[in-house]
């Protein structure tokens, strides 16, 4: 039997759902950066442009990521309303902090981290599903590599398909094959990035008995949580557009096309791989490759050395903020 809702657990939907609009904020510059910083695009049509693929994304791809997220970062068991929504706190008190810094990090590392240090202080370290977060620890540094790899090879194959021709005369038509790029990293990112968020609610759900003996994604909690990632892209996290699509590199048209694609073609094949990959990690990667790829000096390796010690921060530091959220909950009881 079903037991009646509760207006706690209705509570930490909203917050989670709260968090999926701030990732989409916080994440726009992933999505939107390099067509904003090649004049493609004018900001306020790029944001609409990626929002509206980011809730696409709602059909297709599956449920992997989400499956993940809810089983395989925390033992079910240890999931109870105070763990969701602490780690929900210290994700998103990461987010506005690193936002409020230019800082592109990861979103969804900053949701594992959460949820990793609230299940400690719930149930120890017994509660973590080891090989599940040493899997996502890999991917910290794999996610941006591959992109780097994808994105310096694309951008030296183009440059050899094109070598007869002046960048000049190729800059028409990268600007229009870049709107394909960018809706299909906006794809990429609204597959890999709602699910984790579906992950939670859907935890939160099954720990409550409202789904019954079966984990699965009911299609309200599908639907809501692009709506929610897509209005948040809409909003727009502008400080950290400046650090992607400016400080990094400088970016032409042909750049932002290999780099874009570069990431969407990555994060396509985590997603269907079930693997919860940061979709900033993986957009910084492929930025830097598609600029070292013309040459090392092309990065500014400082800016990049910068955001690279933030993404190593991030999951540690929402893991402080949910744990003590979480000892706090507890002391009120």
């Amino acid at each position: 039997m079903t037991p009646p809702i509760s207006a706690y657990v209705v509570a930490i939907c909203v917050v989670a759902f709260a968090f999926d609009f701030l990732n989409g904020f916080h994440d726009a510059a992933n999505s939107i950066a390099t067509v904003v910083s090649t004049r493609v695009l004018r900001p306020v049509y790029a944001v609409g442009w990626a929002a509206a693929f980011n809730f696409i994304a709602a059909f297709g791809f599956g449920m992997h990521v989400a499956r993940t997220i809810g089983k395989g970062v925390v033992h079910t068991e240890a999931v109870n309303n105070d763990v969701i929504l602490a780690a929900l706190v210290g994700a998103i008190v990461w987010d506005v902090l690193t936002w409020y810094l230019g800082l592109p990090t990861s979103s969804s590392h900053a949701l594992i981290g959460g949820m990793a240090g609230a299940a400690v202080v719930q149930s120890g370290f017994g509660s973590l599903v080891v090989w599940g977060l040493v899997k996502i620890g890999a991917f910290i540094v794999l996610s941006p590599s591959i992109g780097l790899l994808v994105g310096y090879g694309a951008r030296q194959l183009v440059s050899r398909l094109f070598w007869h021709t002046s960048p000049r005369s190729t800059a028409p038509l990268f600007r229009r094959l870049q709107l394909v790029s960018a809706a299909l990293y906006s794809l990429g990112h609204g597959t890999n990035d709602a699910q984790k968020t579906m992950g939670v609610v859907t935890a939160l759900l099954f720990a409550a008995g409202y789904l019954g003996p079966t984990f699965y994604v009911p299609i309200w909690v599908v639907l809501t949580a692009h709506a929610a990632i897509a209005l948040g892209t809409l909003a727009g996290g502008w400080r950290i557009v400046k650090t992607m699509g400016m400080r990094i590199t400088k970016l032409q048209p042909v750049d932002g096309f290999c780099a874009e694609t570069s990431a969407a073609l990555s994060l396509f094949g985590a997603s269907l791989a079930g693997i919860p990959v940061s979709t900033t990690h993986t957009i910084t990667g492929a930025i830097v490759g598609v600029g070292a790829s013309r040459r090392l000096s092309a990065v500014r390796w400082g800016v990049t050395i910068g955001v690279m010690w933030a993404w190593v921060l991030t999951i540690p530091g929402s893991a402080g903020i949910a744990a003590l959220t979480r000892w706090l909950l507890a002391l009120l009881r």
